[in-house]
């Protein structure tokens, strides 16, 4: 089954596991988390473009006018609700890096419907996993050898272990899940919810001031999430 589904388990691999994380965590080394965020945001863009092109399926107004609405919400939160302070907004490497990887994450989730349904969720994870690895695996003997082995510290280990249960089997087994149950153009818009999620975790867990802008944002971020997610299709 593996060997007859290889392409397809294959690009999942390679656009989900090695290309996304590799450019997003590269990426994040030469930018800000709040331009991070920022970048991110374009990736429904990229969902509804791949999805266009693969699939035909089409986008109506509602959906536009959610993501528009939903991204006002994210520039709130992001610049302490002045606008204004876009003017100063410069691009860098890691921005433009980071940028790279909303193609693959569009790819990845298009393509995550035409898995073999003969892997369940976990095996489908642990087989694109592995891909993954393998296709890095090289990258990082090179990064070894030419530059610096990375040092395995208490943090670092921590901060793996972290990466590998949460932000990708746990995140990806949720993700192709709400792919299967939504269609990538919906799953897409509620990545701009992740400066919601982030804002209250701000406040729960590192005890940050709210701020009205922080109510305005998640509310203008959460009605675009419900405007753009349901749109019926055509």
């Amino acid at each position: 089954m593996l060997r007859h589904h290889w392409r397809v388990l294959f690009l999942l691999g390679l656009t989900g596991v090695a290309l996304f994380q590799g450019l997003i965590y590269t990426g994040l080394r030469f930018t800000t988390s709040v331009n991070g965020v920022l970048m991110n945001s374009a990736a429904p863009l990229f969902i509804l473009l791949v999805a266009w092109l693969l699939d035909r399926e089409r986008v109506t107004p509602r959906q536009m006018a959610g993501m528009a609405l939903s991204f006002l919400g994210i520039l709130v939160i992001m610049n302490g609700g002045d606008i204004a302070t876009l003017a100063h907004f410069r691009f860098n490497p890691g921005d433009l890096i980071i940028l790279l990887a909303m193609p693959t994450w569009g790819l990845y989730s298009v393509l995550v419907r035409r898995r073999p349904n003969e892997l369940d969720p976990p095996s489908l994870i642990f087989v694109i996993a592995l891909i993954g690895v393998m296709v890095l695996a090289p990258a990082y003997a090179a990064e070894s050898f030419f530059l610096a082995a990375p040092h395995l510290t208490l943090s670092a280990v921590a901060a793996v272990l972290y990466v590998a249960c949460f932000a990708s089997i746990g995140a990806y087994l949720c993700w192709n899940r709400g792919v299967e149950l939504v269609g990538p153009n919906n799953a897409g818009f509620t990545i701009h919810l992740l400066p919601a999620f982030g804002s209250v975790l701000a406040v729960v867990a590192l005890h940050e001031e709210v701020h009205v802008f922080h109510a305005v944002g998640i509310a203008t971020i959460l009605f675009g999430v419900w405007l753009a997610t349901s749109a019926r299709r055509r």
